[in-house]
């Protein structure tokens, strides 16, 4: 089948991927109503799916990371997602890491970032979200200040989950990018445990407030090993988090070494984080209770892809940088290749 991305890829790859990514957002504002757009994409694929108490359209979301500041949902939408996640965002805005902070490494169709929660701040972010028409269910993802210190960090945290609930369909609660400094140690231990209780106490407060439910999830790193991924797991179920999402970036450069780039501090995704992914799905899988939800990401680049991710344990999955090699036909074909598996 024909993919007109195939033809805009040379030309968006012949650009900075920073600058490249901002070109496509502004471009897809322009377009989102017309019939290219929409040609483009493809027919959204209905599959609907009860998780969370929510009803998601279909089993495949945006990932966080590609709408930061929530400012593109409704051009964003036109691409079929059974469901969207913006951010992440922190309590006050942030430029992020310097640039150069963005590198594409097409022979593993891989990317490496830095860019570190480079965001408009909460409010910025809860204005997009007022200003909003599409209706899907539309999760955000919040973070801590760089300048935070660490063992602060909860403090922001709180702030963005009181600030969005009213707005959101989905808290995700982000404590694995790499590019935060220390913000992985929020990961472990006693950290995790406070962390938890404490939005777990908010949470109480905010659904007498608001007479609503807003389920949180936590989104956790590839890089664990198996006594970190047992813990956080009895953790999920002792702090009843709603869900988890599995997984972030990965420091490993096992994958793409020797390839240009490949040594840029910053989280790895696409291709190469696929089976790191879905070890750390596989584990939950079997530590969780039944029917606990996963959301898998990492590494999607085909609907073979998608259902791998699936058949590990995830219930939905997540795209970002495979929207990036493969173009907005990438959605569709993985949300038809889940409903034929979930059959």
């Amino acid at each position: 089948m024909f993919n007109p991305y195939g033809l805009a890829r040379p030309l968006l790859f012949a650009l900075d991927p920073e600058a490249a990514h901002d070109l496509t957002l502004a471009t897809l504002d322009r377009t989102a109503s017309c019939a290219m757009l929409r040609a483009l994409c493809g027919a959204p694929v209905s599959d609907p799916v009860d998780l969370l108490g929510l009803r998601f359209a279909n089993r495949v979301g945006l990932a966080a990371g590609l709408d930061k500041n929530a400012a593109h949902i409704d051009a964003l939408s036109a691409m079929g997602f059974g469901f969207m996640e913006v951010g992440t965002v922190t309590p006050r805005a942030q430029p992020g890491n310097a640039k150069p902070r963005m590198f594409r490494l097409p022979e593993r169709s891989a990317l490496i970032n830095r860019m570190g929660f480079n965001n408009q701040g909460l409010e910025a972010f809860a204005a997009h979200l007022e200003k909003s028409r599409w209706k899907g269910v539309l999760g955000v993802n919040i973070g801590k200040n760089a300048d935070t210190p660490i063992e602060r960090a909860t403090d922001d945290y709180l702030i963005g989950l009181r600030r969005l609930w009213a707005q959101a369909a989905y808290v995700t609660v982000n404590i694995s990018s790499p590019n935060t400094q220390q913000l992985r140690s929020l990961q472990t231990g006693d950290a995790l445990d406070g962390l938890l209780g404490a939005l777990g106490s908010a949470r109480t407060e905010l659904r007498r407030t608001h007479k609503r439910d807003v389920p949180m999830l936590l989104k956790i790193a590839p890089d664990l090993d198996d006594a970190q991924i047992e813990a956080i797991a009895s953790m999920l179920v002792t702090h009843a988090v709603d869900g988890v999402i599995a997984t972030n970036t990965t420091i490993a450069r096992d994958a793409v070494k020797g390839l240009p780039h490949a040594e840029e501090l910053g989280g790895l995704s696409g291709a190469p984080v696929a089976e790191a992914s879905n070890r750390v799905i596989r584990a939950l899988r079997q530590l969780l209770p039944p029917r606990y939800p996963i959301i898998g990401v990492g590494g999607i680049l085909s609907g073979h892809d998608a259902r791998a991710k699936l058949a590990a344990g995830a219930d939905l999955v997540q795209l970002y940088t495979g929207l990036i090699y493969r173009g907005p036909a990438l959605v569709s074909e993985c949300a038809r290749a889940l409903k034929a598996a979930s059959r």
